[in-house]
């Protein structure tokens, strides 16, 4: 670890690194896509992202368009356009003229859409309440606190920020690190 890291933002790190896994779990994944299945079969993770990502954007009078989509899920276009495609022939997203540029598709979600954005909102919101179901109120508010905002400013990190840079060393020390 560099040492101008504090050692919290390790542990931040590390905690960060867990959550992600943790939605990634194959039977936690599993047990979501099989209650929210369709026809008899489990739900794709695809048509999750991009049914979450059409409600995250918001409906009703917000235009939600692939470019929204993709912008969402931080992908590129044509695999937004791909993702969406598969969750219209599923029947969760439906594909009409934008109203406001009839060039554009304005996508939103079916009954069943919404019926598995319901769904799955309902199944993380019990499952993280199992997990904080032994904190006090205000630990839980604290916590939803502080992780809106480190959210927040992860989500609007400039990419292109030299904060990813290591920090300037001086000559002697660069050089003693390249001969190792």
């Amino acid at each position: 670890m560099s040492p101008h890291i504090d050692t919290s933002v390790a542990e931040i790190e590390r905690a960060a690194f867990q959550l992600r896994r943790l939605w990634a779990k194959p039977h936690l994944l599993q047990r979501l896509r099989e209650q929210c299945g369709h026809g008899g079969r489990p739900i794709q993770l695809s048509s999750l992202l991009v049914i979450h990502a059409i409600a995250g954007y918001g409906e009703g009078d917000d235009d939600v368009t692939v470019g929204a989509v993709a912008d969402y899920l931080d992908i590129d276009p044509s695999t937004a356009s791909r993702l969406v495609g598969h969750a219209i022939d599923a029947g969760f997203v439906s594909r009409s003229p934008s109203p406001v540029d009839a060039r554009r598709a304005h996508l939103r979600l079916t009954e069943a859409g919404d019926r598995v954005r319901g769904l799955t909102d309902d199944f993380r919101q019990r499952f993280i309440a199992q997990l904080v179901a032994d904190w006090t109120d205000g630990e839980r508010r604290e916590f939803a606190r502080l992780l809106g905002r480190f959210a927040e400013a992860a989500a609007n990190f400039p990419m292109e920020s030299t904060a990813f840079e290591p920090p300037e060393q001086e000559p002697a020390q660069a050089a003693a690190r390249c001969e190792d």
